[in-house]
């Protein structure tokens, strides 16, 4: 069964705290590592919690702001130090490249691996990454400059063989990929037998989004709905609905209804004001619309 689960390195906002780096988190998918922002402080949260980077080759940001990408360049240069050899790749707006590159030019000579951008449209839903097994869709979001999220997929998983049917019906071991894909066995005399009777369904796909940073935005809804877990940005309380409004953040309210009208399985809260020393009132705010909320801390782990 293969595993899910995303791994926070920063949930502060803007101004970082003693106790919050910046935005950025780890989403491992089959021991697949892909990063989302990178706030500075980002590697020291790598280092502290051991998570092997030669596994990290993909780097997904959501918008310029600083918070959320103020931690690359010291990243890439110490990935080059490491003695990294393979590609890193980095989707992004296309002026992250124009403002990257000259540091990575003065600040990372000689590095003996290559930093790839692809540009991505924040304002489109559309996918930015697919391999194999996992597919990645921009969400367009609501915030002062251009800014989206992203959904994480695993693609549909193949179906499982009943070992016993199969053995009963004499399935040529040629065919059994077939099988696991859905199609039908037709015996040697023609009679057709259901796949629903030598297969059973496998594990269903997971889906993981991202929201931070924007305002309450309902368009994101029929995108993310029914995913197995949602991070939206949880900036203010409602007492701070005015502030909200004019900075293009979310309350924790705001939040929790995205994630009911949704429909998901689980709300990740973040991205907190500097201004709370506690998120008690954040978290119970959120929690009286959308129960399964949890407030997200520096270091937390969390299974999808």
């Amino acid at each position: 069964m293969s595993k899910m689960k995303v791994t926070i390195l920063g949930c502060g906002s803007a101004l970082p705290t003693e106790k919050h780096f910046n935005s950025s988190q780890v989403l491992n998918i089959g021991e697949k590592l892909f990063m989302i922002d990178c706030g500075e402080g980002a590697q020291i949260r790598l280092r502290q919690l051991k998570i092997k980077t030669s596994k990290l080759n993909h780097i997904f940001i959501s918008h310029l702001h600083g918070d959320h990408c103020f931690g690359l360049i010291g990243f890439i240069s110490t990935l080059g130090m490491l003695g990294r050899k393979e590609n890193l790749y980095i989707y992004a707006h296309a002026d992250l490249e124009k403002i990257l590159q000259p540091q990575i030019d003065y600040f990372c000579q000689e590095m003996p691996y290559r930093v790839i951008f692809n540009h991505i449209n924040p304002r489109a839903n559309e996918v930015i990454f697919e391999d194999r097994t996992i597919r990645v869709t921009t969400i367009p979001l609501k915030h002062a400059i251009p800014t989206c999220g992203f959904l994480f997929e695993e693609k549909e998983k193949e179906r499982h063989l009943i070992r016993e049917k199969i053995n009963f019906f004499k399935v040529p071991v040629r065919q059994l990929h077939l099988l696991k894909k859905g199609a039908d066995f037709v015996c040697p005399d023609g009679k057709i037998i259901p796949n629903s009777q030598l297969t059973k369904a496998g594990e269903p796909a997971k889906k993981y989004a991202y929201c931070s940073d924007t305002a309450y935005f309902e368009k994101v809804i029929p995108i993310i709905q029914g995913a197995d877990c949602l991070f939206h940005e949880a900036t203010f309380t409602e007492k701070e609905t005015i502030r909200a409004k004019e900075t293009f953040h979310s309350t924790a309210k705001q939040a929790a209804e995205i994630a009911l009208k949704a429909q998901v399985k689980k709300l990740l809260i973040g991205h907190y004001s500097a201004r709370y020393r506690n998120y008690e009132t954040i978290l119970a705010e959120a929690k009286s619309v959308f129960e399964d909320t949890f407030a997200t801390e520096d270091g937390n782990i969390f299974e999808i």
